[in-house]
């Protein structure tokens, strides 16, 4: 890089440095209000509220990297612009693609910081700061039934409704609350269902969790129904401890099946889609639209650029707030897209697939007809 090179770079990362903190911080604050009366009434000290917010950070970065972006390069290029400077270059035989190589360069870095932040920073920011929650409410509830074992049992860190479908087994489970701390459900409720979806047997269960041995799940307290699809007669055979060694669904897809996919991390998201995959699940569309989209993601800092630079180098004539509204307002219209292709992905409208590069492939070749334009 020459020296008009480091002289950009050097301009447009005190700008991106600043707004990346300034902007990590916003949703830290947002996230303080959101969560800290919830850490503090499960008994969180200043330790765990510091390791919970410090875990959650990280998970930000995907979102507010393309936002400082866009941001920082319309300052940076608009402040360039106003001084004169990239008239100057351009009246020394430079196009604007020259002058603007150095920030091509970062955001082709970008995309590649952004792909990886997705695949593994985010989904272990996620992961663990959703574990640190259930572990909090866990102990909280544990001390508070030792500070009085006399009264009634309170436990933390169970889920009202958890439900699973089994299609692969033809097994559908219910549970009125899951624990995925403790590994363990209440009020569980278990269908066995035919090829035709018939239902064959029904298990009733006060409590399951994974059999001690390794083996499939125990119930306790409950009565197992069976059907006879011939007569419809139904038998019932009660039952205090009952251990069904080929149920063999994970505790910890039970755990996360029936959230929604914007709160899942890439991982889980990769491991739910590989198990519904195989059952054709119609859940499985909304979770891969999801999928795809993270991987689509690395794409947002070229779009940024392409949707940046035009406007922010617009005519001396033009009022430089224009330009900034105009690739503000496009940037707007990126995020619209999405939500209205992940829609039609979700619905069955579109394969997940093209639902998440749409958007993406659209935006793209408007950012680069309005570059060549300002060329």
């Amino acid at each position: 890089m020459n020296l008009l090179d480091r002289y950009l770079l050097r301009e447009w990362l005190k700008i991106f440095g600043l707004l990346l903190v300034a902007t990590l911080g916003l949703l830290l604050l947002q996230a303080a209000y959101d969560d800290l009366s919830d850490l503090l009434a499960q008994g969180a000290n200043l330790a765990d509220v510091g390791v919970y917010f410090a875990v959650k950070l990280p998970g930000y970065l995907a979102l507010v990297l393309p936002l400082a972006l866009l941001l920082s390069l319309l300052y940076t290029l608009g402040q360039l612009h106003r001084n004169g400077e990239i008239t100057a270059q351009r009246a020394a035989g430079l196009g604007l693609l020259r002058i603007t190589q150095p920030l091509w360069l970062a955001a082709a870095v970008l995309c590649v910081v952004v792909g990886w932040l997705n695949a593994s920073i985010v989904p272990w920011s996620i992961e663990e700061a959703r574990a640190i929650k259930l572990r909090l409410e866990f102990r909280h509830a544990a001390a508070a039934r030792a500070a009085d074992a006399a009264g009634p049992a309170v436990e933390g860190g169970w889920r009202a409704n958890a439900a699973f479908d089994n299609r692969r087994a033809g097994r559908m489970w219910f549970f009125n609350s899951y624990n995925a701390v403790m590994r363990r459900g209440r009020g569980v409720t278990v269908a066995e269902l035919d090829a035709q979806r018939h239902e064959t047997a029904r298990l009733l269960a006060r409590e399951a969790r994974p059999s001690p041995d390794g083996h499939g799940w125990l119930f306790l307290d409950g009565r197992e129904l069976t059907i006879d699809r011939e007569t419809g007669e139904i038998t019932t055979a009660e039952f205090a401890e009952k251990t069904k060694a080929y149920y063999n669904e994970a505790p910890g897809l039970i755990a996360v099946f029936d959230l929604r996919p914007d709160i899942l991390s890439f991982r889980e998201l990769e491991r739910l889609i590989d198990y519904l995959a195989a059952d054709d699940n119609p859940k499985v569309a909304g979770y891969s639209v999801r999928y795809y989209g993270l991987l689509a993601d690395a794409l947002v800092p070229l779009i940024v650029i392409l949707l940046a630079v035009p406007f922010a180098v617009s005519g001396v004539r033009v009022n430089p707030a224009v330009g900034m509204s105009k690739s503000i307002g496009l940037f707007a219209t990126y995020f619209l897209l999405v939500k209205i292709f992940y829609g039609a992905g979700t619905n069955g409208m579109l394969p997940p697939l093209w639902a998440a590069l749409l958007p993406n492939a659209v935006m793209l070749v408007v950012g680069s007809v309005f570059f060549i334009r300002a060329r």
